[in-house]
């Protein structure tokens, strides 16, 4: 069993995995995101400082939302993230297409299977051999 404080209130908690907060301060993390998505449908334009000052959240937590894909802006919105990558300006996730696609392509080509080169077997000899009965 992992007893750890939670990072919010600070009380004693069995942690199991993800963040380190108790499941009161999850339940009141999960509210405020259904806040936060239901004021960006409202308000497709608002920046992010905007956003975070009407639902009191962090900026950070914002970015957060947005990195793990849970929180998507629109494609006119003004609202942006800087690829982990090459800082281009994202709506959602980690990395931008371009960046994506040449990992992609990285991966793909160092798991190509080089061709083996057939090495000539050796004779057996004189071996023992035992026979299964």
């Amino acid at each position: 069993m992992d007893v750890r404080p939670c990072k919010n209130c600070k009380r004693l908690f069995n942690y199991l995995s993800g963040p380190a907060i108790c499941s009161a301060c999850r339940e009141k993390l999960e509210e405020k995101f259904q806040e936060v998505k239901n004021y960006i449908r409202e308000n497709p334009t608002a920046s992010l400082q905007d956003v975070s000052e009407a639902n009191d959240v962090t900026v950070k937590q914002l970015k957060t939302w947005v990195r793990e894909e849970r929180l998507t802006f629109s494609d006119d919105s003004p609202v942006g993230i800087e690829c982990m990558n090459c800082g281009a300006m994202i709506k959602c996730g980690k990395y931008c297409d371009a960046c994506k696609s040449k990992m992609i392509n990285t991966l793909h080509h160092s798991i190509e299977e080089e061709p083996k080169e057939e090495t000539p077997k050796k004779a057996d000899g004189n071996r023992m051999r035992f026979l299964d009965v």
